[in-house]
């Protein structure tokens, strides 16, 4: 049983995204960050950056006790090894999947993160910060519409690559993004967007937002 610390956020969808894939066993906590419930002493000790998503997974393969891990890219290695899913033992095609996955991780998702709040939820309008953001997002995009030229995945099969991205296109339209200019993001973007697990996974999003 993996016990899920999240909210409905791009990276917590990343990690419920990737437990329905893997069909696991998983009970989410709910992480309302909107109440301030990531600075709960009882969740700081689980995550001490404050941030969601966070995993107790009680049933690891050491058998040492429940294990926590925090940081959504480290806890997609950390699942996809175990569950032996969605991540290559190929030493190529594994660095594959990784650049992508830190690509997100260390570019996606902070500029599209600082677009976010700049565009739409600054109390004070920054031109100069808006058209920034939005360009660096562009950019990213561009890329990733490059890398996806020649194949169906991001790292050539599905991966925990794509799971960690797709999310962070999903509020494309949030990033003043149009994925009418971006055709193999849009091509690949539908594909994910139809998969059971994808679609499982945001229903159980809409659950939690209809309680709050």
């Amino acid at each position: 049983m993996i016990d899920l610390y999240y909210w409905t956020t791009p990276n917590g969808h990343k990690i419920s995204i990737f437990l329905e894939e893997a069909k696991a066993e998983y009970k989410i906590y709910p992480i309302d960050i909107t109440k301030g419930d990531q600075f709960q002493p009882e969740f700081l000790k689980i995550s001490p950056n404050n941030k969601i998503p966070a995993i107790v997974d009680n049933d690891p393969f050491d058998g040492l006790g429940p294990l926590s891990l925090f940081e959504s890219g480290a806890i997609l290695i950390y699942l996809a090894e175990k569950a032996n899913k969605f991540y290559p033992i190929d030493i190529r095609y594994k660095a594959e999947v990784n650049q992508w996955l830190f690509w997100q991780v260390g570019g996606l998702g902070p500029m599209a993160g600082q677009n976010h709040h700049f565009n739409l939820y600054a109390p004070v309008k920054i031109p100069y910060a808006q058209e920034r953001y939005i360009k660096e997002t562009a950019r990213l995009y561009g890329v990733l519409n490059s890398a996806l030229k020649d194949r169906d995945f991001v790292a050539g099969d599905y991966s925990i690559a794509d799971m960690a991205i797709y999310p962070w296109i999903v509020p494309y339209q949030d990033q003043s993004q149009d994925l009418n200019d971006f055709p193999e993001i849009k091509r690949w973007f539908d594909q994910i967007s139809k998969r059971e697990a994808v679609i499982a996974a945001y229903a159980r999003a809409e659950e939690f937002k209809k309680t709050t």
